[in-house]
């Protein structure tokens, strides 16, 4: 009988996703944005429940002849990030963080968000959820903030 560790092992060894990606595409593109988890926040079972769901869609939309890159993000801004490092800290209140520096709490906040990712990483691929993480947006980079307000414009 055929693990799941195995079969996993052969899609990374035979580049499946990649092909997936790379074949051809009839009815083109099919554009998917992942919702990006906190990357400073600890995967749960919430998480492989909604990424099972996804990933049915996303194979059943490359099944019917789109190309789906699927690329992942990282949610590494907001308030999720700042509570985190607030608790490291021992904050209670706004005025912690600027007697503090709200540059070095901002620097902080960024070194933070990647403490988790590890887990996401294994995580994903444990469950068999196709999603290029090598190459994910970054929810605190200007192209992504400038990308998001030329949305709301």
């Amino acid at each position: 009988m055929i693990k799941p560790l195995e079969v996993i092992d052969f899609w990374k060894t035979h580049h499946i996703f990649q092909k997936s990606v790379e074949k051809d595409a009839p009815q083109g593109n099919y554009v998917f944005y992942e919702g990006p988890p906190t990357a400073n926040g600890k995967p749960g079972v919430h998480h492989v429940i909604s990424r099972a769901y996804k990933d049915l869609f996303l194979r059943y939309k490359t099944m019917q002849g789109y190309r789906v890159e699927r690329k992942g993000g990282w949610d590494t801004h907001g308030l999720p990030v700042e509570l985190e490092v607030e608790k490291k800290l021992g904050f209670t209140k706004k005025a912690d963080i600027e007697a503090f520096g709200i540059a070095r709490f901002n620097e902080l906040c960024k070194q933070s968000v990647f403490e988790r990712i590890q887990d996401w990483q294994a995580m994903t691929e444990r469950i068999g959820y196709w999603l290029d993480l090598e190459n994910a947006y970054i929810t605190y980079e200007n192209q992504y903030i400038e990308s998001c307000w030329w949305l709301m414009k």
